[in-house]
């Protein structure tokens, strides 16, 4: 639960963002204790356990045991108790007594859980989107309530927006598809109820950090946890803490797993460790860590799993989506009898050990499950599978809501690809489980409960990508069959490889695969953790940047340069001294106290120009940032110490503002004429022509095109005013949200806002004053960068004028070569296009008419056996294309064709029919090493030549040999 993230797994699609205890720390110093893991059963080195040893326990007369079942150790008021209790060591025992004083449905369950820590003292924060590289750049999808205050909170660069707070947070964790359905338990999207503190160390600088001094620590937090459970009437004899030390997002330091009757209701992190390479800890992933100066509560509640508790039913997901379940089970026609029901219900708090996390053999695990509830395993995998699919079903379309209600567009990249490949399984699982209703209205049921107000984008996604994938099936089959006959001829079972390639490639589902092959004889192995693993191929999106090369030392500890284009953006004059010059490869840096020169960032290019002093002019050909640093790139250095005076090519600036600004318009006239879900996928601003990439699922068609100019010129013409504001990141995220970060994500605790009408972007460039004083904008293309991606390249200013005179012109010359006015351009080339067409066509028509007489014989052409068929070796000085078709038509003949022609060099065109043993490359390559070429091709159809025509007949003479030597061999 939380447990926090992880830039180690970068956008974490598919290994856990939560380590347990076999991969936690591993201390370098003496005197560390030896413990067990709870997971797999090896020591490990630790020097945490006293970090276990709270004086809430001591108080509360806990006792510290050891699991006799995996060796985790607990603590536990229970003296009696042996093992930790959870599954595999224990089962779920709350179904027939929940221990609870009451039911809670999931908005209760949220609200009590909320309400509780409010009264504590917790400020309640609302919840981010489950996109969220919305607001980071390590990773993309939220799995934890820490992913929303790091890494700024969490590292104390910016303060928490309330401290202590409590938030219910969406969360979709990509690791645990392969669990959904089969555990009872786990389920991809969830809401990760939590609680966090942010406290420094006493002895830190108050300056040094945006937060000072301890709110609490681990007493309080196992005390609140406590004081959640007797809220809600449990005994609280009744709960587990399990120590589970916890690595994850540069970070680490002891943590508690909470067990209720078989199932984990929280974990409970606390945040101590750094990475560090000189650190005292040495963890699994290879990393050194040291003590934090920050050090961070962080905690995770599942709220499914405390509502399934709460009621009882066999598994979570009844709890969680009651109304669906009933829904697909009646469309599928599953229906049980009383006898049936008891064995599903029984089976049900046995399902943990259906954790492929956990347990080593699945079928092994269901095995052991049938025979302790007294039933055959084909029996009960008769009656368990169906509801495993419906399960399935009904999480996985509850996270495509969260998905797309949160606007995450399907492709093949980042957030889209995982979005895909959820919709992609989710079909096949309605498919196979029988379940007529599109897919659209179910993803629509969680959508509409969720609260999402784009509901009718949500289902034009869906039915789009049905669509799409119908398509990429019918293609990607046809390579299942040949590969299943490709392994079945060597006797190998297809592997695990060539199946994710299958499904990243084509969208075949391994199911899918196994059919196909065992038709063509071939056997498939499929992983139970297939989906994880095809997430895992995707785990290589990591936006974190890398340092400059070539910056030495002294660099660093340059002050940061004072930016005057933020104070007077139309300026282009200014006076600096030069701090440092530092020489290059080519040409020098030069860094001055202050400047107007922009530098490249947010798609913008740097700025150009010159810095003169008394003595010298030099020329600047670029501007660089780094940490706050700027460098002006130039031909010739200057003296340090020295008064400059700075001017740039004002021109050029000033088209670059009205491009960059134009950018914005562009993006938000998007918006309103496709959807919200518009998302700005890249941007680079140019003198000439700009372009922005947006997410959408369809192609943007030139109607679109026309009403996006239309709008971003009604902004334009409008003359709107363009202000800036430096708001808190907390109070601007609270106002806005995240879709400020259209252009990336900027780091400090205050950050620039752009306003432009009611456009609001955080965003670093420089612009206009006004919208008017950008022109006019034309949008010159419109193209698909890749599945999910669309591309606008747009001009803006003087730059619009002249590309759209560019294009007239264009438009004007075809008028004058037709003979026509500029208006009747589009009509005439469609007719000279079809009178083509047909010519062509006809064209071919008589071009086989002529191959099938030449076929027929000729004084060129001589005929031989060639063991049971028939050769045709002519010589026809013809082009390739007449080569081919009568070589054709000879093959249609079942007869071999060996064509030479003299029309442009030596050339050779050989057809073998089918069946016949003769391969086609061959005796193309041996013919046409006598005319000094080359040449080859597969074994039905090959061509090839050489310059020396000369030996073309010679060559043809020779075709019955190598026709008989390539039989032969």
């Amino acid at each position: 639960m939380g447990r926090g993230g992880s830039p180690i797994d970068l956008w974490l699609t598919a290994i856990a963002n939560r380590i347990p205890l076999d991969d936690a720390v591993t201390p370098v110093s003496a005197g560390a204790e030896l413990f067990y893991s709870p997971r797999s059963h090896v020591r490990v080195m630790s020097q945490l356990e006293e970090a276990y040893r709270l004086e809430y326990f001591e108080e509360e007369d806990f006792v510290r045991k050891e699991c006799p079942e995996c060796g985790a150790h607990f603590w536990t008021r229970d003296h009696d108790r042996e093992t930790c209790g959870e599954p595999p060591c224990g089962e779920y025992s709350f179904m027939d007594d929940t221990g609870f004083d009451e039911e809670f449905s999931l908005t209760e369950m949220r609200e009590q859980f909320l309400t509780y820590f409010e009264e504590q003292g917790h400020g309640r924060i609302e919840p981010y989107p489950v996109a969220a590289n919305r607001w980071r750049d390590d990773v993309l999808l939220t799995q934890a309530s820490i992913y929303d205050f790091q890494p700024l909170v969490t590292s104390g660069q910016t303060p928490p927006p309330a401290n202590p707070l409590c938030i219910s947070q969406p969360c979709i964790r990509m690791q645990d598809i392969d669990n959904v359905g089969k555990t009872g338990r786990h389920t991809m999207a969830f809401e990760m109820m939590a609680h966090h503190a942010f406290n420094t160390k006493d002895e830190v600088d108050e300056d040094e950090y945006a937060y000072h001094g301890e709110v609490y620590w681990k007493d309080e937090t196992v005390e609140y946890c406590d004081g959640l459970f007797e809220a809600v009437g449990v005994d609280l004899d009744e709960v587990i803490y399990i120590e589970d030390p916890w690595v994850g997002g540069g970070n680490a330091g002891p943590a508690i797993e909470v067990i209720y009757r078989g199932v984990e209701l929280a974990t409970l992190v606390f945040m101590s460790l750094e990475q560090d390479p000189d650190g005292e800890y040495e963890m699994k992933d290879g990393n050194r860590y040291s003590e934090m100066d920050t050090y961070v509560v962080d905690t995770g509640y599942g709220l499914e799993r405390w509502t399934w508790v709460s009621q009882g039913t066999p598994t979570v997901y009844e709890a969680v989506y009651p109304e669906t379940i009933e829904f697909l089970k009646e469309n599928a026609g599953i229906d049980h009898t009383d006898e049936e029901a008891q064995v599903v219900h029984e089976a049900s708090k046995l399902a943990g050990k259906m954790d492929i996390d956990e347990a080593e053999d699945l079928e092994a695990a269901r095995g052991e499950i049938a025979e302790q509830v007294g039933v055959d395993v084909e029996e009960l995998e008769a009656l368990l599978e169906p509801l495993e699919d419906i399960y399935a079903i009904a999480d996985h379309c509850r996270t495509l809501a969260y998905m797309l209600g949160d606007e995450i567009v399907p492709s093949n990249v980042g957030t889209g690809y995982l979005a895909r490949m959820v919709l992609r399984r989710t079909k096949r699982l309605v498919d196979s489980v029988g379940v007529d209703a599109p897919l659209d209205e179910l993803v629509d049921m969680q959508a509409e409960r969720l609260g999402y107000e784009n509901r009718d984008t949500i289902r034009d996604v869906v039915r789009s990508e049905v669509e799409k994938y119908r398509e990429t099936l019918e293609r990607g089959s046809r390579r299942v069959e040949q590969l299943a006959e490709e392994y079945s001829e060597r006797g190998e079972a297809i592997p695990t490889e060539e199946l994710i390639e299958l499904y990243d490639s084509h969208g075949i589902q391994p199911d899918m695969v196994e059919e196909i092959a065992v038709e063509k004889g071939a056997s498939v192995a499929v992983p139970d953790d297939f989906y994880s693993l095809v997430a895992e191929r995707h785990d290589d999106a990591s936006a974190s940047g890398l340092a400059a090369e070539g910056i030495d030392d002294r660099f660093e500890d340059l002050p940061e340069t004072e930016k005057l284009y933020y104070d007077d953006q139309q300026g282009t004059e200014f006076e600096a001294v030069v701090l440092d010059v530092f020489e290059r490869e080519e040409g020098y840096d030069i860094v001055l106290d202050q400047t107007m020169f922009y530098p490249e960032g947010g798609g913008q290019p740097g700025d150009v120009g010159t810095l003169s002093t008394d003595d010298a002019t030099v020329t600047v050909t670029d501007t660089q940032s780094e940490n706050g640093v700027i460098r002006h790139h130039t031909d010739e250095p200057l003296d340090r110490g020295s008064m400059v005076r700075g001017q740039l090519d004002g021109d050029r600036r000033r088209q670059l503002m009205r491009n960059h600004t134009a950018t914005h318009l562009v993006i938000h006239s998007a918006r309103r004429v496709l959807g919200e879900h518009i998302r700005q996928a890249g941007a680079q601003k140019g003198v000439d022509s700009s372009r922005i990439d947006m997410r959408h699922y369809e192609r943007i068609t030139r109607e679109d095109v026309k009403e996006i100019e239309r709008v971003a010129n009604d902004l334009v013409m409008g003359n709107h005013q363009i202000t800036q504001e430096w708001p808190h990141r907390n109070d601007a995220e609270a106002e806005y949200g995240f879709d400020l970060y259209q252009g990336g994500i900027p780091p400090g605790e205050q950050i620039r806002l752009i306003h432009v009408e009611d456009d609001v972007q955080a965003c670093g460039g420089t612009h206009v004053s006004r919208t008017g004083e950008i022109g006019t904008i034309k949008i010159r293309s419109a193209e698909r960068v890749q599945d999910g991606v669309e591309r606008l390249v747009f001009s803006a200013g003087q730059a619009a004028i002249e590309g759209t005179q560019k294009t007239e012109d264009a438009l004007y010359e075809a008028a004058e070569i037709l003979d026509v006015t500029p208006t009747e351009v589009p009509e005439t080339a469609d007719r000279f296009f079809t009178e083509w067409k047909e010519r062509g066509k006809r064209i071919e028509d008589l071009q086989e008419e002529l191959a099938e007489v030449r076929a027929g014989g000729g004084a060129d052409a001589s005929e031989f056996e060639v063991g049971d068929v028939t050769a045709v070796v002519q010589r026809l000085d013809g082009d390739v294309d007449e080569l081919r078709a009568t070589a054709n038509a000879i093959v249609e003949e079942g007869k071999v064709a060996v064509l030479g022609s003299s029309a442009d060099g030596a050339q050779f065109v050989v057809a073998v029919p089918d069946d016949v043993a003769v391969n086609a490359g061959e005796v193309v390559s041996q013919l046409a090493s006598e005319v000094g070429g080359g040449g080859g091709g597969p074994p039905d159809f090959a061509q090839g030549g050489g310059p020396d025509t000369d030996k073309l007949e010679d060559a043809l003479a020779s075709a019955p040999d190598v026709l008989q030597q390539v039989q032969d061999a």
